[in-house]
């Protein structure tokens, strides 16, 4: 076994054999943020500098919610819980090492153009095996995405002492109630929060996933 991978297998083992975790499943409607997409995309042929993703987008849609919901950005301690006012959000990238998880320190502070150039500079240094060490600390929450892999819904593992992550899914079309008793269907993007439930009970753990859903489906790009 290669280091990282002997580094990843322990925290895993340790994730799973010491916190109590479960996951919640939803979906946001995505017709909006998908749209956005459209339009900076067509930006970008104008000169607009970013290539902002739909991933940057629920990054930063999690970002509101979580300062919304501070319950869920905490370190649970062995005899405390650790409220951050900020947000220092871990997002998972896939190298041919393995998987790292880099940082965004105080991503609450960055604007969508700062928070996607930050996370595309972290998972280059990543990809390239230059990251800093110390990038790879420091998160109060983790955001892996399966959705580029067609994923439809699975169960990330926390990053203890994180008591939440959040793993985003693929944009598959489901059916809806579009109004005046018409239906059809709608993209909608999957969204598993896995959390701690020794320190978080259920029904806040849904009000922060539905937080999430809801700047998902009002997100503006200012």
């Amino acid at each position: 076994l290669s280091n990282i991978r002997k580094i990843i297998a322990q925290n895993m083992y340790e994730s799973l054999a010491n916190t109590a975790q479960l996951t919640l499943h939803t979906s946001a409607d995505a017709r909006n943020i998908l749209k956005l997409r459209s339009e900076l995309k067509k930006k970008m042929a104008s000169g607009y500098a970013y290539n902002i993703t739909i991933h940057d987008m629920v990054c930063m849609a999690t970002v509101k919610a979580l300062i919304k919901n501070p319950e869920i950005n905490i370190h649970f301690m062995p005899d405390a819980i650790r409220t951050f006012t900020n947000v220092h959000l871990g997002f998972a990238v896939d190298t041919p090492r393995g998987l790292m998880v880099p940082t965004v320190i105080n991503a609450n502070y960055l604007t969508l153009e700062g928070l996607s150039a930050k996370m595309k500079q972290l998972a280059e240094n990543c990809q390239q095996g230059n990251i800093d060490p110390e990038a790879l600390k420091g998160a109060t929450f983790t955001i892996p995405n399966l959705g580029g892999f067609g994923i439809e819904m699975f169960t990330p593992v926390l990053n203890p002492p994180q008591a939440g992550i959040l793993g985003v899914n693929t944009i598959s079309h489901q059916p809806a109630d579009l109004g005046d008793g018409v239906f059809g269907f709608i993209p909608r993007i999957g969204l598993s929060l896995t959390f701690d439930h020794r320190a978080l009970d259920g029904a806040p753990a849904a009000r922060f996933l539905q937080g999430v859903v809801v700047e998902i489906e009002r997100f503006e790009v200012s």
